[in-house]
């Protein structure tokens, strides 16, 4: 594990921060945003820590612009609040933002797999299946970096097996504004084994070409992720 290192950009009152394994982006303002998006979600920014700009971008070697812009994207989805002349702080997560979220964000998968069921070749069926074969040992590690990396290609694979770029367009943008979400719901335990085992749910059903079932079992995959984040955020205030 990676030794925890302070943020320069925290007050004294806050807790540290850590680096985390980012999901592919060439961005510099998104891998700004994921990074501290990570911290907020995991608990390790708490709730009114302010954020610094100009220690922010000397932690990134960045400009303000891009640290600016990765704020303004972590307040559109409610996790900094932005004060005029006062700047950015963190934010708490409300429950119901989180289920919302996850909702919108079922109904885009369930579709992707539904259409994934009938119009994945076979090619891409078989690497979705090597991708939650190869999954099985990072559970047992409890490597939990690398199977957030993994869980990412799973569902990337599934909407690239749409064959339709729209759709996958829209699905990867979502995706990608939740993903820290979507990471800190596997900290929960034992939730690493169980996203694996919703994943062979949905591969069952992708393999047997039932689109309708890999959709419901989309569904409920995503309900789980939601419930396990918020329970995870419950323990975080207790």
């Amino acid at each position: 594990m990676q030794e925890r290192r302070r943020n320069s950009f925290l007050h004294t009152d806050c807790p540290e921060g850590h680096p985390i394994t980012e999901p592919p982006n060439p961005l510099l303002s998104e891998r700004i945003r994921v990074a501290l998006a990570d911290d907020i979600t995991s608990g390790q920014l708490a709730l009114g820590c302010l954020l610094d700009e100009g220690a922010i971008a000397a932690r990134f070697g960045a400009s303000r612009t891009p640290v600016r812009e990765a704020i303004r994207q972590l307040a559109a989805v409610g996790l900094v609040d932005m004060r005029p002349r006062r700047g950015a702080i963190v934010s708490g997560l409300s429950t119901q933002r989180i289920i919302d979220m996850f909702e919108m964000s079922a109904e885009i998968e369930a579709m992707c797999v539904r259409l994934a069921a009938h119009r994945m070749n076979p090619v891409e069926r078989s690497r979705l299946a090597r991708l939650h074969e190869d999954s099985e040992a990072m559970v047992a590690a409890g490597d939990l970096d690398a199977y957030a990396n993994l869980n990412w290609a799973f569902h990337e694979t599934i909407y690239e097996g749409t064959h339709n770029a729209f759709l996958a367009e829209q699905a990867l943008a979502l995706r990608d504004r939740m993903a820290a979400f979507r990471r800190t719901q596997l900290r929960g335990q034992g939730r690493p084994a169980r996203s694996r085992a919703e994943h062979g749910d949905v591969l069952n059903a992708i393999m047997r070409g039932d689109g309708e079932e890999a959709a419901r079992c989309m569904r409920a995959h995503m309900f789980h992720a939601s419930l396990a984040l918020e329970r995870y955020i419950e323990t975080l205030g207790q």
